[in-house]
């Protein structure tokens, strides 16, 4: 198996809507792209499959030592070796990429966040980060369009953590911020162990709206000019809001379930948006 079907197999197999934006690029752009995928999926799988914190942080270490090697052109894993050939054609600084391992083992030191402040940084990391160089790789003509790629991470992560805040909870984790919970008036415990209430279904409205703002000022700040290379992530803007319209619809019933679109669904969305823009 090459470096890149590895790549290819690793983003088809994890069902995520950012497959279905990849499936239009050119091969290139696409190949690169799937790359990058599957080197976040990697390294976040670490934090997420690995219970012992201690090893997980060794085998975060052993990333980090791998970007290093893809710096100086001798990365093992294949899917830096991917990354590799991308970063030859497209911008993917070495910094960025342990930006993103720096998100990930945040994972490993804190299950809570203060406020919004420190939330950002997480979600900076771990999102924006990664659409500032999925951008590169998409295409960019106006350096404003980082701006968009920025907020536009931004709207991606508030979105999971909305949709996933229950299968969080199992973990142990919790990222809406403590200040709103008390705000809100809704207790920890109660998101933990999976309790619906008229103040968590506020706090998730006002979570929700807060992801909206994201994605109206990401979208504002694309540039005509890069839109149409750009249109990857517009496909997902679009699965994603969708996506919060449906959990929206459902009351916000997030604690006990995981709600999800069909492929079907995601594929028509990634479809229209792409031929449509």
């Amino acid at each position: 198996m090459t470096p890149d079907e590895y790549c290819q197999q690793r983003a088809a197999a994890s069902g995520s809507s950012f497959y279905y934006s990849f499936l239009f690029l050119p091969p290139e752009r696409r190949k690169a792209i799937m790359a990058l995928y599957a080197f976040c999926r990697e390294v976040d799988d670490v934090v997420d499959e690995c219970e012992d914190p201690a090893l997980a942080s060794t085998k975060l270490a052993w990333w980090r030592q791998e970007v290093d090697r893809l710096a100086d052109g001798q990365p093992q894993h294949p899917v830096c070796q991917a990354l590799q050939a991308a970063g030859k054609q497209f911008n993917l600084p070495r910094e960025q990429l342990l930006e993103i391992i720096d998100g990930m083992e945040m994972d490993l030191q804190q299950s809570r966040y203060l406020d919004f402040k420190g939330l950002s940084l997480y979600c900076y990391r771990v999102a924006s980060v990664v659409g500032l160089l999925a951008a590169e790789i998409f295409g960019i003509k106006d350096r404003q369009t980082l701006k968009y790629a920025h907020d536009l991470g931004m709207a991606f992560q508030l979105t999971n953590i909305i949709r996933d805040i229950g299968e969080d909870a199992r973990r142990g984790r919790i990222y809406i911020p403590m200040d709103e919970l008390k705000q809100f008036n809704v207790p920890a415990a109660d998101i933990l162990n999976g309790r619906y209430s008229d103040n968590f279904t506020a706090l998730m409205q006002f979570q929700m709206a807060r992801a909206g703002r994201y994605y109206d000022q990401a979208l504002a700040q694309l540039p005509a000019i890069d839109r149409k290379s750009q249109r990857p992530g517009l496909i997902m803007a679009a699965i994603y809001r969708t996506l919060l319209r449906e959990i929206e619809a459902e009351n916000f019933q997030v604690l006990h379930q995981r709600i999800a679109l069909t492929p079907v669904r995601k594929l028509w969305i990634a479809w229209k948006t792409w031929v449509f823009g």
